[in-house]
Parts: C-alpha cells; structure tokens; sequence
C-alpha cells in the first residue's frame, strides 16, 4: 500500500498530496486523471485517515464511478472503499433523498420515473388540459421542463419569468407554465420524481430545509467532482452548498473537452471555479500518456484557437509517429469504402485487431455508409452509444411500409406500422385481428381486407378501411414506380416526414436526419447503374432495393461481449474513449462544424472542442475525411471542407493518402476551374499538379480523391439540368457524376426512356433519364 504514489508525475503528485482548500485538476485528454482522483481518494483515507464516510465523489458514469471504487479497494486491501459516497450525481443524490424525502413531502419510497414515464405523464397532462397534442408534443413539453429544472427554475418562477413566456408565445406554446405546473403536481401526487428531480429536489431540500444543509455540509468533508465541465447550473449551485463549510472541494475536468451544452452543461462553471473561492489551488496535468507528438501538435493547434480557455499544452514523451491522413473522397458512400479498405490494409500489414479501429462522426446518420463498407467487407463491427442505422425505430418504420407493400403477407411489418401514425387502430383491435386470423387460417392483411365481416365497430372498421385502402393505393404504384419515388409518396402520404420535420427538438432532428438518410440512400440505389463498368441499368424497383437492405441488415448472430469489432460512434458518445487508429468522417462545413451550431462564437468553440475530442482519442494513426459530394435531403450537395482542416498545421498533415495505400497521382487534385477553386476559405484554384504553396497560414489542399471506379467529375459552376423529354441522339450532355458524353442512342418506353451515353472519360453508360440530371451542352 505505501507505493501507491509511485508511478506518479509531478502535477499528479502534486494534485494528490494537496490536502485543505479549493483544488482545481485541469487534466487534458489522456494524462490520467482518473489515476489521479483514485490516488487521491486513497490519500486521504491512508495518510490523513479521513473517514470514508466523509468523502463524497462525484462522476458523470456509473462505469466511472465503479472503477474508482474498484481501484481504491484494490490499493487499500480492505473493505473501507464500500463506506465511500461514490457514484454519479444522481445516484448519490437519490440515496439521500430516500432518508430525506418526507421533509420535502414525498414518501421514502417515491418512484424514480424514467423518460418514457415522464413523457406518459406529460401526454396525460396535456389531454386532460385539453390541449392538441400536436402542439405540445410530449418530447418537446418534456425536454422544455427538464431544461428548466436543470436551471433551478420551478413552476412558479417559470410563470412569472417574462422572458421564458415570450419564448413559449412564439414557439406558439403559451400553456407551457400550465402544463409544467400540472406536471409536477401530478408527479408529487403520484409519489414520483423524474430523473431532473433528483437534482432540483435535492437542491430544494439543502435550500429550503437548513437542518439537512448543515447535516451534510459536516458530513462531506472532502468533495471531489470528476468531468466538471459536464455539470450544469443545478449541480454547480448543489456542489456550492455542500462545499461552503470546509470548501475542500477538488474539480477535475477540460475546459476544453467540455461538448454538452445541448444537455444543460455550461463551460463557465469551470473557467470561473477560481472566483468561486479564495486562494484555489490550480494544477494542470498536460502530460499525455495516450498519443504521439503529431496528434497532439495538432489537437494543440486547433483548440489554441477558442479565446474562451484554461492555457495548456499537451505533450508526450512518445516518438513523432505518423502524420495525419487526410483524404478528400468523391462522395460519403466512397468515404465508407476508403475507411473499410483501409482497415483490411491496416489489419493484414500492421497486424491489427478490428477492435483497435473506431469510426467517430458527428451524426447518427452517418453510420450508413461506413456500415455498408465494412459489411461489404465482410468487417464486424458495433455502434456504440446508438444503434444500428437500420435497426433505429423511425428507420425500421418506415421500412415496415415498404415492407409491407412489397409483401402484404409481412405480418410482423403490418404490425409495426397499423397505428403509425397514430390512426385509431389500439392494441385491442390488433390482438382482436390477430385472433382471427389464426382462428381463421388467414393472414393478417386478409383479415383487415375484409374486416366488416369480422364484427368490428363502426369506428375501428372506418379507420382499418383507411389503412388499406393507403395501401392498396402504395401497392397500385408498385410497377410504375421506382424504390425512391414510392418512397417519397409513403413518407408523403403517410405523414411521416411532416412529423419527423416538425419535431424540432435535438431528438427530433436526429429522427428527421436518419429517415432523410435512408431516402437518400434509396435515392442513390436508382441512381446508380447496377454495373458501372458495363453500364448495365439493372432493376431499380422496391423488391430489388428490399432485398439488399436485408442483406445488409441480417444479423451476425455473434456475441456482442467482448467481441473483436470495429467501433462506431458518435463524436460525443466517444468521449472518455481511446483508440489505436481513429477515423473522424464528415469534415465539411454545415456537417462539421454543423449548420445550427455556428450562429456564435460560443457555439462554433464548442464545435472546435468536439473537433479536439475526436483527435485526441487516436493513439497511434489519426485519418480526417471529407467528400466532395454527400447526398443530403435526397439530393446529391456538393460540400465545403471544414473550416477546421484550415487550422491544422501543414507539416503534420499526409495529403497523398488514398483507400489503403499512399498515391501521388496528381491528377486526382482539384481542378482549375472547378467548384473548388471558387470556395472563399482559402482553397486555391490552381491545377494540383502545380499546387501554389499555403497562403497567409491556409494550406493548398492537393488531397487525391478517394474513387470507385469512376473518373471524377466536378459539374460546371451553376450546373442546372436540362428539359431531356426531347433528348436525340447525337446530342452532347453533362453528367454531374459521369462527366461529358454524346448521346449514342434512345430506347424504352416513353414514360421511362434510357440513354446510352458514350462519356469522355469513363465510358458508355445507359442512363434512365426520369433520375437522372443532365444538362444538354447544345441541341444540334
């Protein structure tokens, strides 16, 4: 037990040897912050003999808090480290208010709902106050009270603060105050706090009850909170009060890993932490034990870039390592080819495992691509902090229909979207269905064809005829349509995109994007020829488009623990996180740094700091990707780098890195004349092989494009397609992705003609002209 300082440096050291007074650890990424907080801990209770029971720390996981727990059992070699109050804030703040909870009028026993209660709750409010639940959506009533609880703003201040009925008013929600007022007294009524109660509650309880305030003001001597930048105000204010009497209150936590503003979380409770309290000790961990020099010349470079920061430095006594791979692909299904390759090449040559990559993005919805790679390939992988692409619910729905008009048979989609959305078909309807059915030798859907001879009431019956007739209608189009525009009539017709649409909270969006993904992938599905080589067109139906969808989502049937796979994630979900080889994808403008969050500097430093978050959990090899093109909202956008890409030192960049091995073919540069060269963020427009050196600070982006197999194209500036219902032969014409053709010859059907184009640089192809966008260079 006496060696447990070993091993330390000296910030570490120091931060654990400090024992009265304020301390704040500004410990950077990887420098070993929970080692510190453990070591810390065992400090205390070994030299100072600090009673456990008199410690309370404080984490954002119970993973977290577990392994602290588990590290100061192992270092002590007794049972001591069980007494300790150690666990996230609302874990530690439920157990006191379990013995405390009747002096703030709830029993001992009081239910713990979790959203979905929560959101029930809200729903019933809003019915019983009569109001349309269109309008006051739980999802969105929900996250507004939660936010307000998170800022200590009960119902009797929300009413009577001017500003926030301003906002309800024109979010065109003016009951908002109403419903949080009956919210909270239906929860009291019911013996139950959300999970936001077990913060405002508690705070409430040390406020309002002083006897309890001084009781656990003596009682946590030693407060230590881990991630402090995460904390939002109700936590700052309940840290505030319990530390008051002996403020020996030590912060852990980076400023400039602080990314959760979106949850209530707010950067100043770190960066004022020294007003807070007189003569604060501050001691900064910027020793990096997890990356090489160049990653973390880099993450230094970016992040010295926000004006609102602690001053630190990371360093490393690891060697240079590689430079960083930055790779410019044609479009986002080739960015997931160009990472999929590179993970075989990076396996078979550096003896990798698949668990030592990690693909980081900054939406969900950019799984997709990088999904279909690596099972193309034939590459195990996992999402983490989500979940697969085609198995989230808004994706699965809108599938079930297709599903389901692909095959009216498909009983397990017809029960998946019967009542979504919401049409008056309930539980007892279905299961009433079901019975019949089976009763009957007949499927489920020949059931509701026929449902007046089966007894159903008027109502019910008037709403199943509606469904069916919705999709007989679906499946009249069937042989006239392709995939994607019978698609966009279901998600018309269906209501489904509206709702998506105006959900417009951060949960909503998200939902909106993945089914605006899914379109887009069946949008490319028609848009591709089946055979780029051979120009073969291919079937673009819906059974076809189906049937590779479920090859691609079968289940592996392998175990998910401990299992050797790629990791996908979110940037946010990856924090906390390290891996040997990190991709980062996406880096363009709008995306990364994302549209809704560059309206202010402090929004834009926040997507600086997740920016830093990605880079600095890479070990050993960094790749930073962007496309060209990435098809968004159905169509296919041509994309701006990211402003970040301009931050990034120029000799710790590898621009010749292209889909598993380095190239030099320059003539996979930018063009002269293309849409690049007219980009105001310092792109240079001259040809790549002749690529101007950086200037004032901004490097020449030479990056060889990542291809499949065709021949880049960059469309004409203001490229607009034509009227082709007259195309002749004979006549020349602009593909955005093929490039310039001759029209060789016309053939099928007039409501579905194709053109065999003979393009310049990558050869004939038959092309459907309904999809398809060309522009007509002449008309002779």
């Amino acid at each position: 037990m006496s060696n447990y300082l070993d091993g330390l440096n000296g910030p570490q050291r120091e931060a654990v040897l400090h024992k009265d007074g304020p301390i704040m650890i500004i410990a950077g990424a990887g420098s070993g912050k929970t080692k510190v907080l453990t070591t810390r801990i065992t400090h205390l209770m070994s030299h100072h003999k600090v009673d456990s029971f008199n410690i309370l720390a404080l984490t954002f996981t119970n993973k977290a808090a577990a392994e602290m727990k588990a590290r100061i059992e192992k270092i002590l070699g007794n049972s001591e480290a069980r007494n300790l109050y150690v666990g996230t804030f609302h874990s530690v703040f439920a157990r006191i208010l379990r013995s405390e909870a009747n002096k703030i009028g709830y029993p001992n026993n009081f239910t713990i709902y979790d959203t979905d209660d929560a959101k029930s709750v809200v729903k019933t409010v809003v019915n019983e106050l009569n109001l349309d639940d269109k309008q006051y959506k739980p999802n969105v009533v929900y996250n507004r009270i939660s936010a307000a609880k998170n800022a200590l703003i009960g119902p009797a201040e929300y009413a009577t603060d001017g500003m926030l009925q301003q906002e309800d008013a024109r979010a065109n929600r003016p009951m908002m105050a109403q419903i949080y007022d009956a919210y909270s007294k239906r929860c009291f009524k019911n013996g139950a706090m959300d999970f936001d109660d077990l913060l405002f509650k508690f705070y409430i309880l040390l406020k309002n009850h002083p006897e309890s305030l001084s009781k656990y003001q003596h009682k946590f001597k030693y407060i230590l909170i881990d991630e402090y930048q995460d904390t939002n105000p109700a936590q700052y204010e309940i840290i505030k009060l319990l530390g008051a009497m002996h403020e020996n209150v030590c912060v852990v936590g980076d400023d400039a890993q602080s990314i959760y503003s979106f949850r209530g979380a707010t950067i100043e409770n770190i960066l004022q932490f020294q007003k807070d309290y007189d003569d604060v000790k501050v001691v900064k961990l910027e020793q990096n034990y997890r990356s090489t020099k160049n990653i973390l010349s880099v993450a230094n470079e970016v992040i010295s870039r926000n004006k609102n920061q602690i001053e630190k430095k990371l360093f490393t006594d690891k060697g240079d390592g590689e430079k960083i791979k930055l790779v410019r692909t044609m479009t986002d299904n080739d960015e997931g080819k160009m990472v999929a390759d590179t993970i075989k090449e990076q396996k078979l040559r550096n003896h990798f495992f698949n668990k030592d990559f990690a693909i980081l993005y900054r939406t969900n919805a950019q799984s997709r691509s990088f999904e279909e790679s690596l099972r193309r390939m034939g590459i195990a992988y996992r999402i983490y902090g989500g979940m697969s692409f085609y198995q989230r619910k808004e994706v699965k729905d809108f599938i079930a229909y297709l599903r389901l008009i692909a095959n009216p048979r498909d009983e397990e989609a017809l029960k998946r979207i019967i009542n979504y959305p919401a049409r008056g078909i309930g539980k007892t309807t279905l299961d009433k269905a079901v019975l019949m059915a089976n009763e009957n030798n007949l499927t489920l859907w020949e059931i509701l064809c026929n449902a007046a001879m089966y007894g159903f009431r008027s109502g019910t019956l008037e709403s199943i005829d509606g469904f069916v007739t919705t999709i007989k209608m679906f499946q009249s189009e069937l042989q006239k349509k392709n995939a994607y525009d019978l698609a966009i009539i279901v998600g018309k017709s269906t209501g489904i995109v509206k709702e998506l649409f105006n959900d417009k909270t951060t949960e909503g969006l998200a939902r909106y994007e993945n089914v605006q993904e899914l379109l887009n992938s069946i949008k490319e599905f028609t848009e591709t020829p089946m055979n780029e080589e051979d120009g073969e067109v291919g079937d673009k139906g819906l059974g076809t488009y189906l049937q590779q969808i479920v090859l691609l989502t079968d289940a592996d049937g392998d175990d998910k623990e401990n299992q050797d796979v790629v990791k996908l994630m979110t940037i946010h979900a990856s924090k906390g996180l390290e891996f040997p080889v990190v991709f980062v994808g996406g880096l363009e403008e709008t995306l990364f740094p994302n549209a809704m969050a560059i309206n202010t500097r402090e929004e834009l430093e926040e997507e600086r700091r997740l920016f830093y978050v990605a880079i600095t959990r890479a070990e050993r090899n960094l790749y930073l990707s962007f496309s060209n093109a990435r098809y968004r909202f159905g169509q296919l956008q041509q994309n701006e780098p990211s402003r970040f890409l301009d931050e990034i030192p120029e000799d710790h960049l590898d621009r010749s890195y292209a889909g598993g091995q380095a190239k030099n073919n320059a003539s996979t540069g930018w063009s002269k004349g293309s849409a690049f060269e007219r980009m105001s963020r310092g792109f240079p427009g001259s040809d790549t092989r002749s690529a101007p050196a950086a200037e004032k600070g901004r490097p020449a982006y030479a990056v060889p494009a990542i291809k499949s197999t065709l021949k880049e194209h960059v469309p004409t500036e203001n490229f607009v397609a034509s009227d082709t219902s007259n195309l002749q032969q004979g006549q020349k014409v602009e593909h955005q992705k093929f490039g310039f053709g001759e029209v060789m010859k016309m053939e099928g059907a007039a409501h579905n003609p194709i053109a065999t184009i003979n393009f310049e640089h990558n050869g004939e192809k038959k092309i459907m002209l309904n999809y398809a966008k060309l522009r007509i260079v002449n008309s002779e």
